[in-house]
């Protein structure tokens, strides 16, 4: 049986749920900020219409868009709203691969003989399902291969919020389209092929196997066979640990205050050791940043004597760091944290002269995360000396 996918994509994602909890909000002019001295993260379609660009500073934003809606990021709440598009698609299908907070991949093969449709009403059903259950509008792309699935969503925004990408629709799409719109095309990739004078996709296709597998990689002819509708990646259901995590904020206005900033680095060590904990995870390496007012970055990181995923254990090295690059003739307008070069918690190999001091970590931590799930978060908080 040939692949059928669907790429699920939440539109304009922060504002949808701002709007879903907020109802008065909806068909207008809304953009959700990364905070006061933030960009523009999310635009509602009416905010793109009267021109806010994406990533634009806030303070400006507000200067030239003034009858626009500003709605500062409330990411627990976005989390809230992921978890329950991806529970929707979950009930769907057998074969759901999350690809980011606001999309993921579907498998569609065989459903339609359980749902009695066909593929684009197998779509528009599950599109109307994910609006009636969480309030969320998204749109849908089909196609045989994850490739042409993702463009289609992207075809799905301005046609209706369903875009199917067929053999006969191919045909027209690949000489009209050029090679740096489909996803996995790169700046780098579209600069080599651009030398050899292939700028759109059907010229793209049209060069051989060996030829691109030679003169690239095996990269290059993976996305080929992509773009013809042969599937070469399959939607990988299974869970992927992440490389790194960090947590960053700003605030307002920007300051030298050495305690608020140390209170500031305490939260995200906070924020960043329950990720950890529920990746299951632990760090060997841990950094701080500070950014001025002037958008300048000062930063350091260090590796640690062990494996860490517990507050008070990594905020000794994080406020050795800070000690290191701050400076208090300047005016800060952000700090994070982030950790690196991470390992599973299940196969961390305890010091031997530190085994027990490790366990009575790992029952705190625990301890934390089972108080924090049952008060909430931010019922429990960690100091600095």
């Amino acid at each position: 049986m040939d692949k059928v996918y669907a790429l699920v994509d939440c539109d304009s994602f922060f504002v949808s749920c701002e709007q879903s909890v907020s109802p008065e909000l909806k068909g207008k002019p809304v953009c959700v900020t990364g905070g006061v001295n933030g960009c523009v993260v999310s635009r509602s379609k009416e905010a793109k219409k009267v021109g806010v660009p994406m990533g634009y500073p806030v303070f400006m934003a507000q200067k030239e868009f003034k009858n626009v809606i500003y709605i500062e990021g409330n990411h627990e709440r976005y989390k809230d709203f992921s978890n329950r598009v991806m529970q929707v698609l979950n009930n769907f299908s057998p074969t759901v691969e999350k690809c980011s907070i606001d999309e993921a991949y579907v498998d569609f093969t065989g459903l339609c003989k359980l749902y009695k449709k066909n593929y684009y009403e197998l779509a528009v059903y599950l599109r109307q399902k994910i609006l009636y259950e969480v309030d969320i509008p998204v749109s849908i792309g089909v196609s045989k291969s994850k490739t042409l699935a993702k463009f289609a969503s992207d075809y799905a925004k301005n046609k209706g919020g369903v875009y199917l990408i067929g053999k006969s629709k191919l045909k027209k799409i690949l000489p009209t389209t050029k090679v740096e719109d489909i996803c996995g095309v790169g700046r780098r990739m579209k600069t080599a092929l651009n030398k050899e004078g292939i700028l759109i996709c059907s010229e793209f296709v049209s060069k051989s196997d060996e030829w691109l597998k030679n003169k690239y990689s095996i990269t290059y002819q993976e996305l080929k066979h992509e773009l013809l509708g042969e599937p070469v990646y399959n939607i990988s259901p299974e869970y992927k640990a992440p490389k790194s995590i960090q947590e960053t904020s700003s605030f307002a206005p920007a300051t030298s205050e050495k305690d608020f900033l140390k209170n500031e680095i305490s939260k995200h060590i906070k924020d960043a050791c329950r990720k950890l904990r529920k990746h299951n995870l632990k760090t060997l390496n841990v950094g701080v940043m500070l950014k001025t007012k002037d958008f300048v970055v000062y930063s350091d990181n260090k590796n640690v004597f062990m494996p860490l995923n517990l507050e008070i254990d990594i905020s000794k090295p994080i406020f050795e760091l800070f000690e290191k690059i701050y400076n208090s003739n300047l005016l800060y307008r952000s700090t994070g944290v982030y950790f690196s070069n991470l390992c599973s918690a299940d196969i961390v190999q305890g010091n031997l002269f530190n085994s027990q001091s490790n366990e009575k970590s790992d029952k705190l931590s625990a301890s934390i995360d089972k108080i924090e799930t049952k008060f909430g978060k931010g019922s429990i908080k960690t100091g600095f000396v």
